[in-house]
């Protein structure tokens, strides 16, 4: 659920590709945990879904899910574990998520524990740490990307010098998305981080290039992962 009228600019997400999976052991109880990168409510309890097929025979899968660039939608469950001793310390152990030095902005992100009870009463609060470390140990290991939303916009450019404006673009550091063509010019796209200040400077650097022949065309906005922040 990737709003376009939020103010935030990134977050921190799953890498695309199958479910990262970890397991803990607990007095012999196991602690399955399934991460999966979900943008809807529906996704997210497709996960649910999957695994109570899966895991048929298990006696609890617990959940959590935190969507949306603000995080604005937060949901946990207990499965059948005593109130608040699974799904809270789950969804705690996303939205707390340290990815950076002091930043906590994962999202889009749904988390799934299967339990399987290995005979041993661990309590309250023994549920509340292995719950939470579950989540934590498949996270410490999960494979995390930055999802960044991007302003494309469009330079029309005469063919003859479309080449040459792309390297000295690329020169300067700026993204290039999909290149169009038009019966008289050639469209080149930027994909530039979406803020005015960016598209301020990114604007006077065009205009610099083509002595004020061409601008900046701005055409919508798009999320894209790109590497952590080192």
């Amino acid at each position: 659920m990737q709003e376009q009228e939020s103010r935030t600019l990134s977050f921190t997400t799953l890498a695309a590709g199958p479910d990262f999976r970890h397991e803990l052991e607990v007095k012999r109880s196991r602690f399955i945990t399934v991460l999966r990168r979900t943008d809807s409510e529906d996704a997210a309890r497709a996960l649910v879904a999957d695994l109570r097929r899966e895991f048929h025979d298990a006696r609890h899968h617990c959940s959590a899910f935190v969507l949306g660039p603000d995080r604005s939608v937060q949901r946990s469950s207990d499965d059948g574990e005593p109130s608040g001793t699974a799904g809270i310390p789950m969804l705690e152990a996303l939205i707390r998520r340290e990815t950076a030095s002091g930043v906590t902005d994962l999202s889009d992100v749904s988390a799934v524990v299967v339990r399987y009870f290995g005979g041993i009463l661990l309590g309250a609060g023994g549920l509340v740490r292995a719950y939470s470390e579950s989540v934590s140990a498949a996270l410490d290991l999960a494979p995390l990307v930055q999802r960044r939303r991007l302003r494309l916009c469009a330079v029309r450019v005469p063919h003859a010098a479309a080449g040459r404006l792309e390297n000295d673009l690329r020169a300067a550091g700026y993204a290039m998305a999909a290149t169009g063509y038009e019966p008289q010019s050639t469209v080149l796209r930027l994909a530039l981080p979406d803020s005015q200040e960016v598209l301020a400077e990114a604007a006077g650097r065009l205009a610099a290039m083509t002595s004020g022949s061409s601008e900046l065309e701005p055409e919508g906005t798009d999320w894209v992962d790109a590497p952590l922040p080192r």
